[in-house]
């Protein structure tokens, strides 16, 4: 029997599971305090559960569907895990201490198929979606390496942020919040989580529906058509027109803050006209609105890219301020070690590869 992650399933879905199976749905709070407070990695440690319970839920599930592959630690306290999956996939996790808290950016595809040209996550295609179980252990497998250290410290944020469009694992990314928000189990404040979007209109719609309350965040990075998608493959299927319609529809549905991101890219989106141009265009949103000013991280593969000087981001930050729109440049991570989503696992397969054909 190929045994699915006990982390795949929401807090009702496991009460339904076990109703199913024999069991009273009133189990199903205490397996979770087991799996997430207690933080257990094994079933035979349920030692105060119905042991029938336990077996059960032993024959069917799992703990552990990834392995820590590589794991590199940056000056400035990020750590980056290279995890390998049950089917030899390699996925990205990165934990980042910010002063509200840590912080933990998550994946949720195996490769991406958006296509931005300045992405080390679009360097190798989307190869298939994360299960929410999946995207659930690598926030338990953080927590763990912080338990370890014995400082009591716990996830408190999470960005889905990673390799993949989280919108194009739609519903396996709400099973994925319902479990990380639930109260019963890690708790992790609503508030304290942001999903990124690269502007999938159809889904921005669906997802002010389900009313997840947490935030919302745009990869914008130009202020027009023609320059985003010269950058953005994604924006000829969903061009600027159909995007901010969907972005009103949030707004209007959720009444909630959004985030439009914007890396700069020096010569490229980085001009006056350019921050005169997206003030334009958020308009009368601008209360709703904040622009997230994005340092550029380089790619060797993108070598056509470079980061915008100080200077012109500090002008570009002012000129936004001086049309009255919200504006804050991101805090770098890691910046001494692969700091671009998606540059460790790259760099990792193309050195198995390269191993491979020496060996060969």
């Amino acid at each position: 029997m190929n045994k699915q992650s006990i982390y795949g399933l929401t807090l009702e879905q496991l009460a339904s599971w076990l109703l199913e199976h024999g069991h009273k749905k009133s189990r199903a709070a205490q397996v979770w305090d087991f799996v997430y407070r207690k933080r257990v990695s094994d079933f035979a440690d349920m030692s105060e559960m119905n042991q029938d319970c336990v077996r059960l839920l032993a024959e069917h599930f799992v703990f552990q569907t990834m392995e820590e592959h590589v794991k590199q630690e940056s000056a400035d306290g990020t750590i980056k895990f290279l995890f390998r999956l049950n089917d030899g996939n390699l996925i990205e996790t990165v934990l980042m201490r910010q002063k509200y808290g840590l912080s933990v950016c998550v994946t949720t595809q195996v490769g991406c198929n958006i296509g931005c040209s300045f992405c080390a996550s679009g360097l190798l295609a989307k190869s298939r979606d994360l299960s929410s179980g999946e995207i659930v252990e690598q926030i338990m497998k953080v927590q763990q390496h912080l338990d370890q250290a014995g400082l009591g410290q716990r996830v408190s944020h999470v960005v889905v942020m990673g390799i993949g469009e989280p919108f194009d694992n739609f519903t396996n990314l709400l099973n994925f919040l319902t479990t990380v928000k639930d109260h019963k189990g890690l708790a992790i404040a609503g508030k304290g989580i942001t999903v990124s979007t690269s502007g999938l209109a159809d889904k921005i719609r669906e997802f002010a529906d389900a009313n997840m309350q947490v935030n919302l965040a745009i990869s914008l990075h130009a202020p027009n058509n023609e320059l985003r998608t010269r950058i953005m493959k994604i924006n000829r299927a969903i061009p600027i027109e159909k995007l901010m319609p969907a972005i009103d529809y949030y707004l209007e549905k959720t009444n909630r803050r959004i985030t439009l991101e914007y890396i700069l890219l020096k010569d490229i989106n980085d001009r006056q006209e350019h921050a005169l141009e997206l003030a334009e265009l958020i308009g009368d949103r601008r209360q709703l609105v904040n622009v997230n000013l994005i340092p550029y991280n380089p790619v060797d593969e993108h070598s056509q890219y470079q980061r915008t000087e100080r200077e012109t981001v500090r002008a570009f930050f002012d000129t936004l301020k001086k049309q009255g729109v919200s504006v804050s440049t991101r805090l770098e991570h890691g910046v001494d070690i692969d700091a671009a989503c998606g540059q460790l696992r790259s760099k990792q397969i193309r050195k198995t590869k390269a191993d491979t054909a020496v060996m060969g």
